[in-house]
């Protein structure tokens, strides 16, 4: 936790940060009015940084997300920030470089009230291992040890590993198999919460004057003089369609890369998507101290503690089918239970299952040298490895401007998304147009998200606020860990409305203001934004957060403006969401899985595309 902050009150980062209807509302009228320097498309952890990037150099940005803002991949995540152990044994130290740097800015500077230190038990099977295994936790440290200073204090942001025996192990393991490893090596990586630190991201690009507009639908281009201009967008809650002028289009769309290309008629990105299903248990079911972290014959399965429960995951397996809802079938839920099960002295069962998401990894394919149009815009690796086993995929991503006016980035991974974002805003700017504004360079490393500011001293309160309200510290805590400094403003609500304090139904350890202040301020516009991305509910209780569902439809009717029909359908929707993902969680193979899945319509369904979209005059 940084301790460096020497306000106690939230400072707010330009004029408001708050995503509510009407700054949606007012962001929707001013791109149909002005002419952007920047247009973001694509609303997760890539997108929201680009547009924050773009935004803290001066320029004039929008950002749009056809669905939630982090809907897809970026809410569905392993939870990690980390430098990627693993890719030390494939030599790709230039990745561990640049995300062990990333981890310590997060965990320092930039988000610490959303990034929070975690050990993990690496198991040792055979002694010999120790050798090996430490040597490369070793380097890992050390790597860390050059990068993660901060502040020329000499501070590290984590601690240093250290070797247990058996006894060690089984003392911050005690669920450990005694006859599964010989001894351990205790690292420590950070964790995140993946959906809130998007939330944050366009958070803060808003309050450092970007236009954000979640809900709004890419449907085609604006073309002048063979350059992109702009799109065309329908904003899928009123059915409006805009045309949005801007003199670069960046896209940031991770595994919907290949439609964004077919929208705008061109090529020179592959992006593969490979599935990664993670499974909920509860904290009582197991008992440990630390994380784990096991090889598989595939990968890696981490184990890992987070509040009242334990994320377990992931696959790594190929996704053909659609994207927007991708589905856990019994197999993939059985090889996690299996595996976790291999180390376990209590083995977890399926009734132990509480819980289950399930994301795409947008993998950057191999491309042959040549093959990207605008090749001088590249950044970053191409990928590399067999293309039929997507664990040997490069995560390191590429940037490429593909027409004038448009640039694009994929691959890569969800700890260095500012590295990303700053690489994509950097080609997009050195793809000059005609009336261009002049802009430095990227200052996102030393630019703290909302909430952090302040969120120290906060930290230091937390007993006392606690005293004050009635509350628990760990209730504050808990607060403290999703709001950091902008805790301030869900108290102002507390304030004006007691009732707010109490509870939200079905869901005791929220509060019902944290339900209201994801519609006044985070930009939530749906039941599901709520109860899936706002909070956890969804995953993190057995019943997926419907028995909160009528609750929370009824405090978002008001900042919405929805009548007694609107909050039926919403929770309608919901239940029937839930429903078919677990109708889908029983099935043997991915396409009927999805059948299953897709039996529940979305709430606010696309706007069907025809001809990819299709150019029009600007």
């Amino acid at each position: 936790m940084s301790t460096s902050t020497t306000t106690a009150t939230s400072r707010q980062v330009g004029p408001s940060t708050a995503l509510s209807p009407a700054s949606r509302t007012e962001a929707l009228r001013r791109m149909r009015s002005e002419t952007l320097d920047v247009l973001v498309v694509g609303g997760g952890v890539t997108g929201a940084g680009a547009a924050l990037d773009a935004a803290s150099r001066g320029l004039t940005v929008g950002v749009l997300e056809r669905r939630d803002w982090a809907a897809g991949t970026s809410s569905r995540a392993s939870k990690l920030i980390h430098g990627g152990l693993r890719y030390l044994e494939m030599l790709d130290f230039h990745l561990v470089h640049e995300a062990l740097r990333e981890r310590g800015l997060l965990v320092d500077r930039l988000a610490p009230h959303l990034v929070h230190p975690v050990p993990f038990l690496f198991p040792l099977e055979k002694q010999w291992q120790r050798f090996y295994i430490g040597a490369g936790i070793a380097l890992y440290d050390g790597m860390a040890g050059v990068l993660g200073r901060t502040g020329g204090e000499g501070r590290r942001t984590v601690p240093l590993h250290r070797h247990m025996t058996r006894k060690g192990l089984h003392r911050r393991f005690r669920d450990f198999r005694r006859d599964a490893a010989v001894g351990a090596i205790q690292y420590w990586d950070a964790k995140v919460d993946d959906a809130r630190l998007v939330h944050v991201l366009v958070r803060t690009a808003v309050g450092h004057g970007a236009l954000a507009a979640a809900r709004t639908q890419v449907v085609g281009y604006l073309e002048e003089g063979g350059r992109v201009v702009g799109v065309r967008a329908v904003d899928l809650e009123s059915g409006e369609e805009i045309a949005v002028r801007a003199r670069h289009v960046v896209g940031a769309t991770g595994v919907w890369t290949d439609e964004i290309q077919e929208l705008f008629r061109t090529r020179g990105l592959e992006v593969r998507a490979s599935k990664g299903v993670h499974i909920i248990v509860p904290k009582e079911a197991v008992d440990g101290e630390s994380g784990l972290i096991l090889r598989t014959e595939k990968s890696v399965l981490f184990v890992i503690p987070w509040e009242t429960h334990w994320v377990i995951g992931t696959t790594d397996t190929p996704w053909d089918l659609e994207k927007d809802h991708p589905v856990a079938t019994s197999e993939d839920i059985e090889y996690l239970l299996d595996h976790a099960n291999a180390v376990l002295s209590r083995p977890l069962s399926r009734d132990d299952v509480i819980g289950v998401y399930t994301g795409l990894r947008p993998l950057l394919q191999p491309t042959a040298k040549g093959d990207l149009p605008g090749e001088g815009g590249e950044k970053g690796g191409k990928g590399g490895g067999d293309p039929t086993t997507t664990t040997k995929v490069s995560r390191e991503h590429t940037v490429a401007t593909l027409r004038p006016g448009l640039t694009v980035v994929a691959g890569g991974k969800y700890t260095t998304y500012r590295v990303m974002a700053r690489d994509v805003v950097d080609a997009a700017l050195a793809d000059a147009a005609p009336g261009d504004r002049p802009a430095g360079p990227s200052l996102t490393a030393d630019l703290p998200l909302a909430g952090a500011d302040g969120y120290g001293v906060r930290w230091a309160q937390r007993s006392r606020i606690a005293a004050e309200r009635g509350w628990s510290v760990e209730r504050v805590e808990h607060l403290l860990h999703r709001y950091g400094s902008l805790l301030d403003e869900v108290l102002a609500l507390v304030d004006a409305d007691p009732s707010l304090g109490e509870p939200l139904e079905g869901a005791e350890h929220y509060l019902r203001v944290e339900a209201l202040y994801a519609a006044t301020h985070e930009g939530a516009l749906h039941v599901e934004d709520v109860l899936t991305r706002r909070t956890r509910l969804s995953y993190e209780q057995a019943d997926r957060g419907t028995a909160s569902a009528r609750a929370v439809a009824d405090l978002l009717a008001g900042p919405l403006g929805w009548d007694a029909a609107q909050v039926a359908e919403e929770v309608a929707s919901y239940l029937a969401r839930v429903e078919a993902e677990r109708a889908a969680e029983v099935e043997d193979d991915d396409a009927a899985a999805e059948r299953r899945r897709l039996e529940a319509p979305d709430i606010r369904p696309d706007v069907p595309v025809t001809s990819a979209g299709g150019p029009a005059a600007a």
